[in-house]
């Protein structure tokens, strides 16, 4: 095990029987030895420095059916909304007050909200706030269409995909395609988009072979920022009796991210916050160097419920993320906190 760890950390690279191997046969010394290395590895590219963005999920509205999420368009018993402009201008002039430097603007896959609009929208959150970075989390669309998304100032976009496992994508996602899905990530990078993908851990049908590929997907892909998190079914789901995916795991596999990708940008997502009462340390400590906190307004923070009893941590809990990056030796940055190798933009 040491010798496969070791070549990890030195090469950045292991092929899929030697991830395998380490999947099927870690336990608690060679976990250890695993997030030790992924922290040496975080040290030399970012420091010690945990990234805070500020999260708006401005429309609970999705034209998709993942078989898993609480919003897909067939739960009926979701109270729907979408944010107007002022209420998202609004969120984002507060949280700008607190100190960010980067939002996330996320949604169901809503098409009301048109390309015109949306370009709209970020141009003038970017006359308004220029030295922010943006970033975009709203599902598939055209080439064109993330193209004028771009253009309009958009610097990051987040599209996991999820599982690269062709089957197990399409069986979870009715009506849609795991080609297309990839090919959604390849365009964004080609337009030059900080492009974010990543995958869930606990899927049905899912094994350390499958993980593998999740993993050496990613090392294909190269993206700029990595989310992997556990699954938590929503009981409005088909997916409503599946266990709930593995912290543990999910920790271990941020590491193996951190060293097969070291400059990768590595949230500790909020499905883990939600499962794990530790999940923000134990996550930073194997790798993780981002962290999501909620600016939407308070009356709908409920209504975005992909999954129950969502942890939702505040913006204005800024200090309470502090003193939990001190205890473990770590510090919170509230600059932009670019992939390094996007070198031209500020804050890297």
């Amino acid at each position: 095990m040491k010798n496969i760890l070791d070549k990890l950390y030195k090469d950045n690279y292991l092929n899929k029987e030697e991830i395998i191997f380490i999947l099927d046969n870690i336990n608690s010394k060679w976990e250890s030895y695993l997030f030790k290395l992924a922290r040496k590895t975080l040290f030399r590219t970012y420091g010690n420095r945990v990234f805070v963005r500020g999260l708006l999920e401005f429309s609970n509205y999705c034209r998709n059916n993942c078989i898993y999420c609480g919003i897909r368009k067939d739960n009926k018993n979701v109270d729907r909304y979408r944010l107007s402009k002022k209420e998202i201008l609004s969120s984002l002039s507060e949280s700008s007050r607190l100190g960010y430097n980067t939002f996330v603007l996320q949604s169901g896959e809503d098409i009301y909200y048109t390309d015109e609009y949306l370009e709209d929208l970020i141009k003038e959150i970017k006359l308004k706030y220029p030295e922010i970075a943006l970033t975009l989390s709203i599902g598939e669309r055209s080439f064109k269409s993330y193209e004028k998304l771009f253009k309009a100032g958009t610097d990051r976009f987040l599209l996991r995909h999820e599982t690269a496992n062709s089957t197990i994508y399409n069986n979870i996602h009715p009506d849609m395609d795991w080609n297309r899905r990839k090919g959604s990530l390849y365009d964004l990078k080609k337009i030059g988009y900080q492009t974010g993908a990543g995958f869930i851990v606990g899927l049905p049908e899912q094994t350390n072979k499958v993980l593998a590929e999740d993993l050496l997907f990613l090392k294909e892909l190269e993206p700029a920022m990595v989310g992997i998190g556990p699954l938590i079914p929503h009981p409005n789901t088909p997916l409503k009796k599946e266990k709930i995916g593995s912290p543990e795991k999910t920790i271990i596999l941020i590491a193996l991210t951190r060293l097969l990708l070291p400059e990768a940008l590595i949230p500790v997502t909020t499905a883990l916050n939600t499962i794990y009462k530790y999940g923000f340390e134990s996550g930073v400590l194997a790798g993780g160097n981002v962290i999501m906190l909620n600016i939407s307004p308070n009356y709908v923070r409920k209504k975005y419920e992909i999954y129950k009893n969502k942890e939702t941590k505040d913006a204005k809990e800024l200090d309470i993320f502090r003193k939990r990056a001190k205890k473990i030796g770590f510090i919170v940055d509230m600059e932009r906190g670019d992939n390094l190798n996007f070198r031209g933009n500020k804050n890297v």
